[in-house]
């Protein structure tokens, strides 16, 4: 995977009206929320490291401005066919987070393959929006893309990208506490080779059964959290596999804490659970540790 360690790092205003989980109130002084963020970011690199996982980090640019290069997931995923897809943005400081360095980088020096490129990105002209594996959580072993529609999760652009990709797509509706739709399906579900986690109570309860049936019928375990845990980033989980092929699932301090010792058994019996404290990235921006990582499935040059 790969990661994006941020240089001016600050609560986003363009992102704060459609995300009800970053903070009201910017931090202010930005140097040392700057700095904070730099702490914590290198906190769960260390962690991921030390359980195997190969991290490539790559430093954001001061110029231009994009306080949210931290979650890299939103501009790009990549697939094991050697295919890159690049996703439509909601604002308009996120958009120059798509960088053409990045993906030579990943070519010329990490020594990946990239076959083919699919850009949907022109689709913002439009306002259109698809925030990559935010607005699509992925089932890369039974090709099933769930997404929760909301203004950055496009119901026409996620069917194009299951069209395009050969996924089936699971489209859905779903709400926080306050009946404000979850901005990124990532935030309310994880979904792993064996378990996903999902907040049910969020979903719209005409749609839910159809959510839960797709699940099972992939043979998968549901631990079942609740909204409150949504709010606390337990929903924001990924899957891993380090260097020997073991599982892990990599999540915030504060998700972790806030499960359930049941759930947490659940959990445990598919993978090593991975935390790190990243209090201060979630609080300001509103998203966590799945959030952060870019999956990198592209093949490898022999």
């Amino acid at each position: 995977m790969f990661l994006v360690r941020p240089c001016r790092f600050q609560s986003n205003p363009l992102t704060a009206a459609s995300n009800a989980f970053q903070a009201n109130a910017p931090w202010p002084d930005l140097q040392h929320s700057n700095a904070l963020a730099q702490a914590q970011f290198d906190g769960l690199v260390t962690k991921l490291r030390a359980a195997g996982v190969e991290c490539i980090v790559f430093d954001d640019i001061p110029e231009p401005h994009t306080p949210d290069s931290i979650f890299p997931n939103n501009w790009l995923s990549l697939h094991a066919d050697g295919t890159v897809v690049l996703y439509p943005m909601e604002a308009a400081n996120r958009r120059p987070e798509r960088r053409d360095d990045i993906l030579e980088s990943l070519e010329r020096r990490h020594g990946f393959t990239i076959k083919r490129r699919i850009d949907f990105s022109h689709y913002e002209r439009s306002e259109q929006f698809l925030e990559g594996t935010g607005a699509l959580v992925l089932d890369r072993v039974n090709r099933v893309a769930y997404v929760s529609l909301s203004t950055r999760a496009d119901a026409h652009v996620a069917r194009q990208f299951a069209a395009r990709l050969d996924y089936t797509p699971v489209l859905f509706e779903s709400a926080d506490s306050q009946r404000q739709a979850i901005y990124h399906t990532n935030v309310m579900m994880s979904v792993g080779k064996s378990v996903a986690i999902v907040c049910g109570e969020s979903v719209n309860p005409q749609q839910r059964p159809a959510l839960m049936g797709q699940l099972a019928s992939n043979a998968k375990t549901v631990v079942d959290i609740s909204l409150e845990q949504v709010g606390a980033f337990a929903g924001n989980m990924l899957e891993l596999a380090n260097s020997d092929g073991d599982a892990l699932i990599a999540m915030s301090q504060q998700a972790l804490d806030c499960l359930e010792a049941g759930q947490r058994k659940l959990l445990s019996a598919h993978a090593d659970l991975v935390s790190s404290p990243i209090d201060h990235i979630e609080a300001q921006s509103g998203g966590s540790v799945r959030c952060m990582l870019a999956e990198v499935h592209l093949p490898r040059a022999a």
